[in-house]
């Protein structure tokens, strides 16, 4: 199992869209929002890390930006992933045995 004192904090896909695509491209929140059709809230929760990237928002990404709803899913499942590793990683190898070979 992975272990659980990785040194790089987890990044939501919503820091990698805001820092690495919206401020570049001069984007806001809002005119972000208006070009997905996703209200203004949902956007806000996305880009702030307050929300998970689901599969509707990964297809009005991909198609906006020209990449793969695959890439924001990818993004969203290794953030999970890495938040699970850091809070519960050290509990589940207590309770969890591995399987023993036959």
């Amino acid at each position: 199992m992975p272990k659980k004192n990785n040194r790089m904090p987890p990044v939501h896909p919503g820091e990698i869209l805001r820092e690495d695509l919206m401020k570049p491209l001069g984007l806001t929140m809002n005119g972000l929002a208006r070009e997905l059709k996703i209200p203004v809230n949902r956007m806000s929760e996305i880009v702030n890390g307050r929300r998970a990237l689901n599969a509707d928002a990964a297809l009005r990404l991909s198609r906006y930006f020209g990449n793969t709803p695959e890439f924001w899913i990818n993004l969203q499942a290794a953030y999970d992933l890495r938040v699970t590793i850091h809070s519960s990683a050290s509990r589940i190898e207590r309770e969890v045995r591995p399987r023993k070979a036959a």
